[in-house]
């Protein structure tokens, strides 16, 4: 691995001619390991980094300015590890911000040849390397209040999780949690779950959509990205009502969502990077926030929500959110 990270470093070098030279001014990299205009999560991390950035250069003499720049680097996986060797490569970036469970471990890989680099990840769980400080959301309680309401509203008692793919935080956190909520809600709901298989493919989003609606499955979860566009017109066409993951969703598609529980990402950014900016960067910690930070919204004043959600319904989940936010209620991983 080590040869490999080697061979790709010094192969990004050559392409660009030779090392950029690193200025005085603070330089930060955002690495987005998916596509802005698909991705709710990474949109607000992008925004929150840039207006971080935006403020502290308000009050900073022209040498002292942040640079900012924003990398995405698609949705195919196999190449992250190569494009995050090539940035660090470049030797300019006193920082690289980004967002996503698998980061950490791509990171250590790359420290191997660029031990001086630093970054900050969110949306991720890394302790003691002192050249990472992570912040990871709560998704145990995020999938916990999606499958409460989730379990309350359907009427079949059947449910889904669809997914973009297999991967730790969802197979061991996000699935488990909605299903034990949607149980707690309703004893004896089912909750099905499938796989699309990458986070780009409408077409199969739709069919899978299909295939459950067949089965009685009335509300669905989507949490696969691109994806979800053709889970979306399945549910239109189906009578399916959807629980939206990571953003508000409620304008993408008003008939038919019942629920946004959202990470509050473009704020998270925002705060890392001016701590950053500022020196207090804690190196090597990781932090865990959810409803009582403020971090996981249950999205409680949309009209859409009122409008869809019966009272009763409204009334049991801000009780249900309440009780988290105070600890009455423990959403345990």
């Amino acid at each position: 691995m080590r040869k490999l990270l080697f061979i790709l470093a010094l192969t990004a070098i050559i392409f660009s001619g030779c090392k950029k030279e690193k200025s005085q001014n603070l330089n930060i990299a955002v690495f987005v390991p998916g596509i802005i205009a698909d991705s709710p999560t990474y949109a607000k991390l992008a925004d929150g980094v840039t207006k971080a950035v935006e403020e502290y250069n308000q009050k900073a003499a022209e040498e002292k300015k942040a640079k900012l720049s924003i990398m995405e680097v698609g949705t195919n996986q196999a190449e992250w590890m190569q494009k995050l060797s090539a940035l660090a490569a470049e030797g300019i970036y006193d920082v690289i911000i980004s967002s996503n469970p698998s980061l950490p471990d791509l990171a250590e890989q790359v420290l191997e040849q660029f031990p001086d680099q630093k970054f900050i990840l969110l949306d991720a769980e890394r302790k003691g390397n002192p050249n990472i400080m992570t912040k990871n959301y709560d998704q145990a309680q995020q999938g916990y209040v999606t499958g409460y309401i989730a379990g309350l509203m359907s009427k079949s008692h059947k449910i889904a999780l669809i997914s973009a793919q297999d991967y730790p935080v969802m197979n061991n956190i996000i699935f488990p949690f909605y299903k034990k909520g949607a149980e707690d809600a309703f004893e004896g709901t089912s909750v099905d779950y499938r796989v699309v298989g990458n986070w780009y493919d409408a077409t199969k989003g739709a069919e899978i959509t299909e295939a459950l609606a067949k089965t009685g499955v009335d509300v669905i979860l989507p949490v696969c990205g691109g994806a979800s566009q053709g889970v979306l017109n399945s549910a239109r066409h189906n009578d399916i009502k959807i629980a939206w993951f990571d953003s508000n969703g409620f304008d993408k598609a008003p008939e038919v969502i019942i629920s946004s529980t959202q990470n509050r990402q473009e704020k998270l950014a925002m705060e890392v990077t001016l701590e950053w900016l500022q020196g207090k960067t804690a190196w090597g910690s990781s932090q865990t926030v959810g409803m009582k930070e403020g971090y996981i919204e249950f999205v409680e004043d949309s009209p859409v929500y009122r409008q869809n959600v019966p009272e009763i319904i409204q009334d049991k989940m801000r009780e249900i959110v309440g009780k988290i936010k105070s600890g009455e209620i423990s959403v345990e991983k």
